[in-house]
């Protein structure tokens, strides 16, 4: 199969580039900056190679570098934020510290017309993230494009087919970014369409077969489109050797027991229900601190789940990680550590049980799609997101039971809410996130000192970037008279107008 690699220097985004790229048809991997030479000459099928952005300066001692004679293979290279800085210093190019940093949208002017811009206007709505800047090119390189903050934001080399931007195409903020990839994947490197998320299916059970083979594995489901989805799909596998381990930790959605039950006792696979709300309400009295929050949750996890595979006698937990979880957690090689998902950063070092993650390398999107191949029903596959630690990182403070059911049911009228106005299948996740603060109001004609909360409703593809949703008013005053008027503990509601970047989806 024909193929465009990424090679990871640590950016956030590195593994959405090839994410991107599959959705053009084309097959993409990612591999470690320093993949030598003769590595890459044993790969068949590359078509071409990107170089990821990432947190590192070029003349950082420790920055990720990769070897200069992939720019010599006679293969099409693309260069990416710190990629696109990688390649100037290389080739014998400067790369300097900006006056300022560039962080989020920015006007391109295009100065001249390339294959690599192609169908693009002269003036582009981009997307950075960056400060250092390409201040001279390397010989035989010409300028593309510029920013005010960036002289040189595009460049390109003709003769050796190497190019370098300062922006992230990958992103959905970058207006063409996917022409742009396109460019660069069909017409540039003249890769093939052969690839879809039904062939890469495929793929995922041959390898479980090899991994699992008549092993008994429980799966811990949560009730999201992603351990949904690696249940039934490990089931089609394994068949009665697998066994569902949903765990009721007190920090679950609005009746989520119930719809687990109802939703998952018709399939083949075993069902397990636990409720461990006290057991975790317990291991979390006292702790405020959200990493240490989220390690708890994931050392808590794996006990309960210890403990079902021991009933079950299994040896494997399978767990629905996707790859957004994995690079917040800062499991590549350069990445910086976000938050600790629970089933990735939030696991304890030391396990009994052998960890299987077949989803490890597919995106959100990408699961719902293959969940619908795998005909679950749409009330699963469109079901808004919900973190793993549950409303443990909705609640700013000490996570109390008390506490947690004032954001469930926040969570629940904000849902409700969105449903009747009809724009509840149009944002990624809505949610309430109550703060540890208080402030004064008035609520029947005295006085109250109670607590804010802060609903925020975000707008995604792939949880890697969102924008905060642009609710009608009349819509998020219903939201916010319902809350106060029906949950005593709350006097004041406040929205979230942040993106991501600078924020998280969640706020711990």
């Amino acid at each position: 199969m024909q193929r465009i690699l990424v090679l990871d220097f640590g950016g956030q985004y590195c593994h959405l580039i090839s994410r991107r790229i599959r959705d053009l048809g084309v097959y993409s991997e990612v591999l470690p900056n320093d993949t030598a030479i003769s590595e890459l000459k044993k790969i068949r099928g590359i078509k071409g190679i990107i170089l990821s952005g990432g947190a590192a300066s070029v003349y950082d001692k420790n920055s990720p570098k990769c070897d200069k004679e992939i720019l010599n293979l006679g293969l099409p290279v693309m260069g990416i934020c710190y990629g696109h800085q990688l390649i100037a210093f290389l080739e014998g190019g400067k790369v300097t510290k900006g006056y300022s940093g560039e962080y989020g949208l920015t006007e391109l002017e295009l100065m001249r017309k390339e294959k690599l811009v192609a169908g693009l206007d002269g003036k582009e709505q981009v997307w950075m993230n960056h400060r250092d800047i390409v201040e001279k090119l390397p010989k035989d390189y010409a300028v593309v494009g510029k920013t005010s903050h960036s002289p040189i934001a595009v460049f390109a080399n003709d003769k050796k087919k190497i190019y370098g931007v300062q922006f992230h195409p990958e992103v959905t903020h970058t207006a063409k970014g996917e022409k742009l990839l396109e460019n660069f994947a069909l017409h540039i490197c003249e890769a093939e369409k052969s690839w879809s998320v039904s062939s890469y299916a495929e793929l995922i059970k041959q390898e479980a077969r090899k991994e699992l083979g008549n092993k008994r594995a429980i799966i811990g489901l949560s009730g999201g489109i992603d351990s949904s989805t690696a249940a039934v799909l490990m089931s089609q596998v394994i068949g009665k050797n697998l066994c569902a381990v949903y765990v009721d930790t007190g920090l679950m959605r609005y009746k989520e027991t119930e719809f687990i039950r109802e939703t998952f006792s018709k399939h083949p696979f075993k069902l397990v229900i636990v409720d461990a709300s006290k057991r975790f309400f317990k291991a979390l009295k006292g702790v405020t601190e959200p990493e240490k929050k989220r390690k708890i949750i994931g050392k808590t996890f794996i006990e309960v789940f210890e403990d079902a595979a021991k009933k079950e006698k299994a040896d494997i937990l399978i767990q629905g990680t996707i790859y957004s979880d994995r690079i917040e957690s800062g499991v590549t090689r350069h990445s910086a550590v976000i938050k600790s998902h629970h089933n990735v950063g939030g696991l304890p070092k030391k396990m009994k049980l052998q960890l299987y993650e077949p989803l490890r390398d597919l995106y959100k999107d990408e699961v719902r799609r293959l969940a619908k191949q795998l005909g679950l029903p749409d009330a699963l596959v469109h079901r808004q997101v919900f973190p793993g630690p549950g409303l443990g990182v909705r609640i700013i403070g000490e996570v109390t039971p008390e506490r947690a059911d004032i954001v469930r049911r926040a969570g629940h009228i904000i849902d409700e809410e969105l449903k009747k106005s009809g724009y509840y299948d149009s944002v990624w996740m809505a949610f309430g996130v109550l703060l540890s603060v208080r402030s004064v109001g008035i609520q029947g004609d005295e006085r109250s000192y109670k607590n804010p909360l802060i609903i925020r409703i975000v707008e995604s593809k792939d949880a890697m970037t969102a924008s905060f949703a642009k609710i009608p008013y009349d819509v998020l005053e219903k939201i916010s008279t319902r809350i106060t008027n029906e949950i005593k503990e709350i006097n004041r509601v406040a929205y979230d107008i942040t993106n991501k970047p600078p924020a998280t989806m969640e706020w711990e």
